[in-house]
């Protein structure tokens, strides 16, 4: 069993955390690597459903979503029902057809904000991907190309806005860090200050996870 099949196995573990579902955030600045996680781990976890919040942030709202996560998404999922929410399209710039996230026994959720503090209560855990952001946004940049540099002068903007008022990393689980090849996972804030954890001593770290 590899890696990260053993840390999605251990989800299933876990005590469910918004209804039926066990909701894991993965959460770090933009070009960090959460989208390649999130897709390697819902592959581990037999196709589990992920909600990526670039489907509920539009132009206008980067970071003003939250109503809408908790009105189409978080509050289905609450009463073991299938969510329904319209992903908004960055060509046209208008929400699409609506899509049906359903109630698994894990659902993941990745984005820039996914760990902020609305959301939180609602977690079973909250992974952050540790990439610092100079060189995250720099890895974002390349691969968006010169196109999209002045959407990036404005995003990098309002990211540092957002962590500045409503940080994440500090609630982190886990650190995890893409490596050339895998990912290597470290005990997070949360976890070193042992909320919310019971830890026997000399138990490896990753069983926290």
């Amino acid at each position: 069993m590899s890696d990260l099949a053993r840390h999605a196995s251990r989800l299933h573990t876990l005590p469910p955390s918004c209804g039926p579902v066990r909701l894991i955030a993965v959460d770090g600045h933009a070009g960090s690597g959460k989208s390649t996680l999130a897709s390697r781990l819902a592959a581990a976890l037999g196709d589990a459903p992920v909600l990526r919040l670039d489907d509920l942030a539009t132009h206008e709202e980067l970071f003003a979503w939250v109503d809408r996560l908790r009105d189409q998404v978080i509050g289905p999922l609450s009463r073991g029902e299938s969510a329904r929410y319209a992903p908004y399209d960055w060509t046209t710039r208008r929400f699409g057809p609506p899509r049906t996230l359903e109630p698994a026994p894990v659902v993941l959720i990745e984005g820039v904000g996914a760990g902020r503090r609305a959301l939180r209560p609602f977690l079973a855990r909250l992974w952050w991907m540790e990439l610092g952001p100079a060189a995250a946004w720099e890895r974002g940049r390349l691969r968006d190309g010169p196109a999209l540099s002045a959407f990036w002068d404005g995003w990098t903007a309002a990211e540092e806005r957002h962590f500045a008022d409503d940080p994440s990393r500090p609630y982190a689980d886990a650190l995890v860090r893409q490596l050339p090849v895998g990912y290597e996972w470290l005990e997070g804030p949360r976890a070193t200050a042992g909320a919310n954890h019971s830890v026997t001593h000399g138990e490896p770290p990753a069983a926290t996870y």
